[in-house]
Order: C-alpha cells, then sequence, then structure tokens
C-alpha cells in the first residue's frame, strides 16, 4: 500500500479510499480494533488487553509500542487526524487517556511518536500540565529518558480534555517535526531533532497506552513531493 495525494492506493495502484482504509488495512502490535460509533459519528476503537496494563509496582512504566499501523513508506510530509481518548474501566490511577501518532515506523520496530496526555492538562497541578504533550522516538527515547536527560524539551502544555475530538496533525521535513492541535496555526510541539534522524521512514499509526480506550477517525496522509 502506498498513500499518493492524501489517498490511500493498493499495490496495483487502484483507490482505497481518502481517509478511511478498512482495519484489514492495518498492522495490530498488541491492540485490538473495530468499527465503531463514537460522539455519534463513525470511528476505529483501539484498545489493549487489560493484562497488558503496567504494574508500576512491579515494573517501570514507559512508553510501548501499542499502536494499528498501515505499513507505508512515509518520510516527509502531514500527518492528519482526529482522535479522542477515554479511560477505560479497570484504569489505573496513572492512566492519563494516552494517545496519539507514531510515524515512519521501520521493519525493525522502531519509529517517532508524538502523543497527548489529555488529563494532564486540566489538572490542578502546574508540573503535570507542563507535561500534556509528549515526544518520544522508540525504543531507545522514550519519555523518562528524554524527561532525565533534557527536560522540558520534548513536553509542553496544550489545552486538551478526554472524551473530545481533538484534531491533530504534525508535518515532519528531515529532523523536525511540528505538532499543530485543533486547527491552531502555532504548533503546540517543536522538535528540530528527530532522534532517529533524517533518513527515517516508514508506516504511520494510532499509538495508546495503559489505561486508554482510544477512537480515531479521518487519518490522512499528505507526502511532501
Amino acid at each position: 500500500m502506498s498513500w499518493i495525494n492524501g489517498r490511500l492506493l493498493a499495490p496495483d495502484g487502484h483507490s482505497m479510499g481518502a481517509t478511511d482504509p478498512s482495519v484489514g488495512d492495518f498492522v495490530l502490535s498488541g491492540v485490538s480494533l473495530e468499527r465503531s460509533i463514537y460522539q455519534g459519528v463513525p470511528a476505529f476503537k483501539m484498545t489493549m488487553p487489560s493484562e497488558a496494563v503496567q504494574d508500576p509496582q512491579t515494573e517501570k512504566l514507559t512508553d510501548r509500542d501499542f499502536m494499528a499501523w498501515l505499513p507505508l513508506d512515509l518520510s516527509d510530509g502531514a500527518i492528519d487526524v482526529e482522535l479522542a481518548s477515554e479511560l477505560a474501566p479497570d484504569a489505573p490511577e496513572y492512566a492519563r487517556g494516552f494517545i496519539g501518532l507514531a510515524f515512519r515506523i521501520d521493519d525493525e520496530g522502531r519509529f517517532e511518536s508524538i502523543y497527548l496526555r489529555p488529563t494532564n492538562s486540566v489538572a490542578d497541578d502546574q508540573v503535570r500540565r507542563n507535561h500534556s504533550v509528549q515526544y518520544v522516538a522508540y525504543p531507545d527515547y522514550r519519555f523518562d529518558r528524554l524527561r532525565r536527560e533534557f527536560p522540558e524539551k520534548y513536553e509542553s502544555y496544550a489545552e486538551l480534555d478526554l472524551e473530545r475530538w481533538i484534531h491533530m496533525k504534525i508535518v515532519v521535513s528531515g529532523e523536525r517535526a511540528e505538532l499543530y492541535l485543533d486547527g491552531n496555526q502555532r504548533p503546540a510541539l517543536i522538535v528540530s531533532d528527530l532522534k532517529l534522524g533524517s533518513d527515517q521512514r516508514g508506516g504511520v499509526g494510532v499509538w495508546l497506552e495503559s489505561g486508554t480506550v482510544a477512537y480515531f477517525r479521518n487519518l490522512k496522509l499528505t507526502p511532501k513531493l
């Protein structure tokens, strides 16, 4: 499969829909994916099994590779999606509604990602609020390492909420990525040194972490020609 001017194409070149791939087009990494209706509109619903939820009493909390992704060959360009998250019924106390985009996913499972923590946005704690948006590069540069080695550089505040549609757009060029939220003309986060480098390329998907039920729709990719 490939994307041309925002359209998903099958290997034979026939269109598979402008922004509406099927469940079968996605590679599933530890998640389940199904068609659903959320807040009155058609969407994909993505969940992880309860046994995969991290237990801070026995393991270190970190970013993992739970996602549904399209095996494409994208390097530079724009990625648009509408997404929403809610807390699962069995969500742990540390759950934040983790949801976001993974991009340049290669055959070895490495990828860049920018994701959201909606509950942090409305927390009565400024430090948590400052951690509403996060950049990571899997597997070597997860949030805990970046926060420790580069405090504040790869995180930011953004106005977010659980259980509402959020428009997320990432513009990728070389080693730079910019995140735009809800049609705002100013980026909510700028990453000027993507850790996997400018030669990294690959698939695109929607990512989630522990305690999240994720919904997404209108996934659109526009390669930079």
